[in-house]
Formats: structure tokens, C-alpha cells, sequence
């Protein structure tokens, strides 16, 4: 066997989401061969990747069928996670991706979709942080179970100002109002003084290396989603909904604020939260409560691909409340629906990374 019969056989093998070989798009590295033993590394777009079965079963079926039916094959991976960000890096400059959490209204789960989501990308080995936007009702503290803690401060050195350190949680790097005030304490500020918070995550918080910045928005379309989007050269937006008509009517308008022209911001998917409930003392009963598939409907009007149905599970609820995220438990079956979900938006990001426009910083009209 030679490299050379190898890379043709590996030619023929598809990266499914980005729609060309293996060998076109750069993903094969590092070939040794000794005798009928062949082992290679498949570079992939992101550690999360949920393709990985699949693409060693195609990997392998390709040389033993055009190079050598007794090859002995070994197939490594590695990630080098994909971004289409090329604005210079002014902020965040080792974030490679930045995905908005967002719901039209409140009341849709939305935090604890950004919370479970951070998570299951962190256990698919990315370096993850959250960032928890929501200025007058921050959410991460208590989902985390962090309330009480506050941030240390970093000296730079050379010259620059000290930078403040997230505290760390299950693997996510985590940043709030709620870390920085005292938690019985309301956040009465104008729309320029929650902005101009919003501008201290971005800028005076030391994130360092990133596969993914989870920002956790506030429910509805107004001054920090816009600071945000003027900031933050964010990758995407994931809208979560309910099944619900009057949260699908409020979804609406958020896929609306991101279909505009100045703003630029593709939408990564939708996610359907609060899909149905399931007794556990009746694990095959489904009832629809708020609707049923509102969301996927939603998804399918609009063109946008539908990310996942997430159910109405006590057990989300309780996490959030004592600062141990479902994704932390051991409730298999609802870990497997955030876990689906996080692997369809990584995909969704590869692609969106692959085929849209540079990721930049959007332009919007006052």
C-alpha cells in the first residue's frame, strides 16, 4: 500500500455536512503505513462532532475496498474547530464561535437550553463558555450554583488593565450581572448602563480560548440583543420556543430581528422546549400539553432547520433550581435530548462556517 492509494481512496468518502471529500477539504493527516497496518487522523471541524462512527465505518470500507480488502485500519481523530470569523479579532480574539441563545418572550426555558447546551458541547470535549446576558434577570448563578461567589481580577501585565476571571462549573467558563451584585438586589438601570455592562463581558473579562461562547439573551427584540449584535461577531442565533401559538407568535419576531438586512446574523436552528410530558410511571405516553409541534412547524414555515424537541421533564426544572444541570444527573433520556440537540447545532455552525459569509460584526441603523 502507498500514501498515494490511500488519499484516492479516502477521496471518495463524503463529509456529509459540508458536502465534499475528506481529501478536498484538508481533514486527512499524518498517513503511516507498515505492511497491511494503515492508520491516518481525520481532522474535524469541531470536537463535538457526532459524524465520528459513521465517517470511520466510510474511512475504512473505502480502503479495504479500492486499496487492500485485508487492511488492518486505524482511524484517529482530532478537531480544529471551524470559524469564519476573519474581523481582525479586535474582540474576543480566541473565540471561534459565538451563538445567541434567544427567545421572543420569556417563560420558554431559554436559560436552561443555553445552560444544558454549554454542557453537552463541553462533554463533546470543547472549550466552552456562557455568558448570561440577561442583565435584570440573570439565570446562571443559581443553575450553576455559584450564587454567593464573585469573580477574582487578573493582572495583565504590560501596561493593560486587569481583566476579570469567570468562574469555572462543570467545565464552562461562566459570566453574569448576577456573579457581580448581590443576588437579593434588583438591577434597576436604563438601557445605556445594562449595554454598557453587557460591553465589560465582551471587553474586561478574560475568556481566553474558545471552541464556543454560549451567550444566554433576554426574552424579546431590544438595546442588548443590538449591543450584542454590534459588539460580538456572533456565529448564529438559536431561537427557542414552546409548542405554544402565543410563544410561537413572540419566536416570529425574533427570527424577523435576525432576518434583517443591516443585521446579518444567520440563524443557526430552532429549538422546540416544553415539547410534551411523559410520566415516568408511563414512559410511552406522550401528552402534548402547550401544543404539538408548534416549534417544528414554526421550523418548516421559515426554512430553518429544527435543532430539537426538548420535554417537559421535572428533572430540568429541579436542576436549574439547586445548581445541578440535567446534564450533570444521571436521567439518561432527557441528557440524550440536549446532547442530540448540541450535536445538530455543531453541525449546523460547521455548515453555516463552511458556506456563509465571513462572520462579522453587524451594522445597525439607530
Amino acid at each position: 500500500m502507498e500514501q498515494e492509494q490511500i488519499l484516492k481512496a479516502l477521496s471518495t468518502v463524503q463529509e456529509p455536512d459540508l458536502g465534499k471529500d475528506l481529501v478536498t477539504l484538508n481533514m486527512v493527516k499524518d498517513i503511516v503505513i507498515e505492511g497491511n497496518h494503515v492508520s491516518f487522523t481525520v481532522v474535524l471541524t469541531t470536537p463535538a462532532c457526532p459524524l465520528k462512527d459513521m465517517l470511520r465505518m466510510a474511512c475504512e470500507n473505502a480502503v479495504k475496498t479500492i486499496v487492500n480488502k485485508e487492511a488492518v485500519i486505524k482511524v484517529n481523530f482530532t478537531s480544529n474547530t471551524s470559524t469564519n470569523r476573519k474581523d481582525g479579532g479586535q474582540v474576543l480574539p480566541k473565540v471561534k464561535n459565538v451563538i445567541a441563545v434567544m427567545s421572543g418572550k420569556g417563560g420558554v426555558g431559554k436559560s436552561t437550553v443555553a445552560a444544558n447546551l454549554a454542557i453537552a458541547l463541553s462533554q463533546g470535549n470543547a472549550k466552552v463558555g456562557l455568558m448570561d446576558a440577561d442583565i435584570y434577570g440573570p439565570s446562571v448563578p443559581i443553575m450553576f450554583g455559584v450564587r454567593g461567589e464573585r469573580p477574582m481580577m487578573m493582572d495583565m501585565g504590560d501596561n493593560e488593565k486587569a481583566k476579570i476571571v469567570p468562574l469555572e462549573k462543570y467545565g464552562i467558563k461562566l459570566m453574569s450581572i448576577g456573579l457581580l451584585v448581590d443576588d437579593k438586589s434588583a438591577v434597576v438601570w436604563r438601557g445605556p448602563m445594562a449595554s454598557s455592562a453587557i460591553r465589560q463581558f465582551v471587553t474586561d473579562v478574560f475568556w481566553d480560548e474558545l471552541d464556543y461562547l454560549v451567550i444566554d439573551m433576554p426574552p424579546g427584540t431590544g438595546d442588548i440583543h443590538l449591543t450584542v449584535l454590534q459588539t460580538i461577531p456572533v456565529t448564529g442565533a438559536i431561537i427557542v420556543t414552546t409548542p405554544q401559538d402565543v410563544a410561537l407568535a413572540d419566536a416570529k419576531k425574533g427570527i424577523a430581528m435576525f432576518g434583517q438586512a443591516q443585521l446579518r446574523v444567520p440563524i443557526i436552528g430552532l429549538i422546540e422546549n416544553m415539547s410534551y410530558f411523559t410520566p415516568a410511571e408511563l414512559p410511552e405516553n406522550k401528552y402534548y400539553i402547550f401544543g404539538k409541534n408548534g416549534g417544528k412547524k414554526l421550523a418548516e414555515e421559515y426554512d430553518l432547520p429544527l435543532l430539537g424537541q426538548i420535554p417537559l421533564v421535572q428533572r430540568i426544572r429541579e436542576g436549574g433550581d439547586t445548581g445541578i444541570p440535567v446534564m450533570m444527573s444521571n436521567d439518561e433520556i432527557t441528557k440524550a435530548a440536549f446532547t442530540a440537540f448540541a450535536s445538530q447545532t455543531v453541525r449546523s455552525i460547521s455548515m453555516l462556517n463552511a458556506h456563509m459569509e465571513t462572520a462579522k460584526v453587524a451594522e445597525v441603523v439607530a
